[in-house]
């Protein structure tokens, strides 16, 4: 994609066959974790972008709302740019749990995704709404089915002077 190119320049050898292998990306950024910043300035214009597009879309539909799933929201003021947020949280054990799962993660590559984030309480305490997400799928899909009725009758303003 449009990513490819620039990420291969800033991290040489992180992408194969015209696309960024990201487990070689994240080896580059654990040695190295201010190449964060590098590839933040590479890749939030162009999410942004798409949060505009989709965001135009659902306008044109005449959709009720739209849900983003924004990494790292708090962190970087994004908040502001919603109406409502919502956390979906799982207790310490059970997050680790299913971290640990993923293809080429390390004790080290988990403590260093923690290390970018906003400890758990804090994302709770900040946030509208939190998704318990410890539980079944069928019970967390219930809690976000509860949520999507909800927003369904809000009538909210984050459109019109943010993504306008």
């Amino acid at each position: 994609g449009r990513t490819t190119a620039p990420i291969e320049r800033a991290f040489p050898g992180t992408t194969k066959n015209g696309r960024v292998d990201r487990q070689l990306l994240s080896a580059v950024l654990m040695k190295d974790p201010s190449g964060f910043k590098t590839l933040e300035a590479i890749v939030h214009p162009l999410v942004r972008e798409a949060e505009i597009e989709c965001m135009a879309v659902a306008d044109r539909r005449g959709d009720k709302f739209v849900v983003l799933e924004v990494p790292l929201l708090f962190e970087t003021g994004g908040e502001r740019r919603v109406d409502k947020t919502v956390v979906v949280s799982a207790p310490a054990d059970v997050q680790k749990q299913r971290v640990m799962q993923r293809p080429g993660m390390t004790e080290e590559k988990f403590a260093q995704i923690l290390s970018r984030q906003l400890p758990d309480a804090e994302k709770r305490a900040r946030t509208d709404f939190v998704v318990d997400s410890g539980r079944t799928l069928e019970e967390t899909e219930a809690q976000i089915d509860i949520l999507a009725k909800l927003f369904g009758r809000l009538n909210g303003s984050a459109y019109e002077t943010y993504w306008r």
